[in-house]
């Protein structure tokens, strides 16, 4: 029999190296896969160590499920405090965009520069770079693009990470006459609040490809036989009135408190906690963000 010491030191090995490299690349996907094995290695290897010290005198089965579920009620508790921690911090949910003149528009990072040869070489233009403060002087950067027909618009969003790494998503907005807002989008950070009933939103956070992101949204678009309709309007006030909107909408559904509450309850309720926490989970685990259409 096959001492279970060798293969948790296989898979510590693959998830050490899963570390290394996911600090340059900062990927959701091998994020996902990173946790599932941090996971397993914690179940079977607090089994291993409780069996082999005679530490706790049940069957290893037993004693893994008991570590698996443990890992479970500690990575609940985690994420409750970090909800709530944002929820009383000051940091905004919907934070206000700005047109971005420091010269920072894009990472030169060799991987990030090929999404933008891809756009051009698409005939994508650009029309407007923008920046947000989320806090701490950390700042999201937006750089907004459009089709040469001006009927698709691409939003690349450019995620800070702890490590210093950047995470790119895109955000791919189409409008109708009947005004219907179709997004297509791979972000992988919760939202678990609620968008306008005109809004068709499609998450996809294991699409990490742009090519492959837009291709799906034209396909939603063919499907639903809708003629779409040119943007006019400055990228910048539309986006700043869809996070006014946001914000409004999601004070009226619960998910938010009002205003005047949010100094002594925190910004979001308690069933927008338990929402954030369930999709935090889907996110992390399985890569699936709830549905909102």
């Amino acid at each position: 029999m096959i001492d279970p010491a060798y293969p948790l030191l296989v898979v510590m090995a693959i998830s050490m190296a899963l570390f290394q490299v996911n600090q340059r690349y900062a990927s959701p996907v091998l994020a996902i896969i990173n946790r599932w094995l941090r996971w397993f290695i914690f179940a079977f290897g607090g089994a291993y160590i409780c069996q082999n010290f005679e530490l706790l005198h049940r069957p290893y089965w037993a004693l893994a499920l008991i570590f698996f579920l443990l890992w479970f009620l500690a990575e609940t508790i985690y994420n409750w405090l970090a909800i709530h921690a944002l929820s009383v911090s000051p940091m905004p949910l919907f934070p206000r965009y700005a047109v971005n003149q420091s010269g920072e528009e894009w990472p030169t990072q060799a991987r990030l520069l090929k999404v933008r040869e891809w756009l051009r070489a698409q005939g994508f233009r650009q029309v407007q770079a923008l920046k947000a403060e989320i806090g701490g002087g950390l700042y999201l950067r937006v750089s907004i693009y459009q089709d040469p027909e001006a009927k698709l618009r691409v939003q690349v969003m450019f995620l800070p990470q702890a490590n210093g790494t950047i995470t790119a998503c895109y955000v791919l907005y189409g409008q109708t006459a009947d005004g219907r807002r179709y997004m297509t989008d791979n972000l992988y950070i919760p939202f678990a609040g609620f968008y306008p009933e005109n809004y068709l939103v499609e998450r996809m956070p294991w699409t990490r490809s742009l090519a492959k992101l837009v291709a799906r949204h034209r396909a939603r678009m063919a499907r639903a036989g809708s003629t779409l309709e040119p943007w006019t309007n400055d990228p910048l006030a539309d986006l700043n009135a869809q996070q006014s909107e946001l914000d409004r909408l999601n004070t009226e559904m619960g998910f938010l408190n009002p205003y005047h509450e949010r100094d002594d309850l925190g910004k979001i309720t308690h069933q927008g906690r338990y929402r954030v926490w369930k999709e935090i989970w889907m996110l992390d685990y399985l890569g699936w963000p709830m549905r909102y259409e």
